[in-house]
């Protein structure tokens, strides 16, 4: 009878040994599949972030005195059909382009002059120094809002100004460098477009009223936005050249 005892006690010890192995399974198996619907998750989020990150289609439009060229860093959205050699330029732009958020937008303005001097006219009665002027805004196409426009807002750089004696205006024989006639020129800054350039030395943008820049051929064809105002250097007559930048992150 012991014997019969011991073996059952063995029997019994195995039964229960093997049901705890039976439930231990389904456990695993649960926590692998919350793993797999966590990374699921996790996969439908990227992909929901790759899709807001997609490009829009935006519409530039912007107006020059003289002369212009935007681009979306280095890439070229669109330059002034009309030559800066062309001494009375006035005239509006649009372009279309496609890009994601934040775009780093940068300008080249110029206003025109005839050589180093910065005078325009030159020996005519009305020998001067030429104005500019500049504005823009950049439109979602699809939604319609206005997401970019120019202001103090931009930082700019002049790398062209002459002269720097006004006397040189009235010069009988105004020379470039001679005289009141001086000038400061620079060549563009190395990688001034790209989106990490340090342009914490450059100054902001100077704002000016439509009086002072007297806009006129296409300005008015543009339904301008509140906001957007009309811009150059410290000087409207003597800021010959101007390099400006401006990064539009998402509304």
């Amino acid at each position: 009878m012991n014997k019969v005892f011991i073996l059952l006690l063995i029997l019994l010890t195995a039964c229960s040994s093997g049901a705890a192995d039976e439930v231990s399974a389904p456990e695993i198996s649960v926590a692998s599949d919350t793993a797999a619907s966590d990374s699921g998750s996790e996969s439908s989020a990227a992909d929901s972030a790759s899709d807001a990150s997609g490009a829009v289609d935006f519409l530039l439009e912007a107006w020059a005195d003289n002369w212009f060229a935007a681009y979306l860093e280095n890439d070229l959205i669109v330059e002034d059909s009309v030559s800066i050699t062309t001494e009375r330029s006035f005239n509006a732009e649009t372009a279309s382009f496609s890009s994601s958020y934040p775009l780093q937008l940068n300008f080249i303005l110029k206003d025109f002059k005839e050589n180093d001097t910065g005078l325009e006219y030159i020996g005519a009665n009305n020998q001067q120094m030429g104005d500019g002027g500049f504005i823009f805004q950049i439109t979602d196409q699809a939604t319609g809002a206005v997401v970019a426009v120019s202001s103090s807002a931009m930082s700019c750089l002049v790398i062209h100004e002459a002269p720097l004696d006004k006397a040189c205006e009235s010069s009988n024989d105004p020379q470039a460098g001679v005289g009141a006639c001086t000038f400061s020129a620079s060549e563009e800054s190395a990688g001034w477009k790209a989106a990490d350039y340090d342009d914490s030395a450059w100054f902001s943008a100077n704002v000016y009223s439509e009086s002072a820049v007297g806009p006129k051929d296409g300005y008015d064809q543009i339904d301008w936005a509140a906001n957007a105002e009309l811009i150059w250097g410290p000087d409207l007559e003597t800021s010959n050249t101007i390099l400006c930048r401006l990064t539009v992150i998402a509304p």
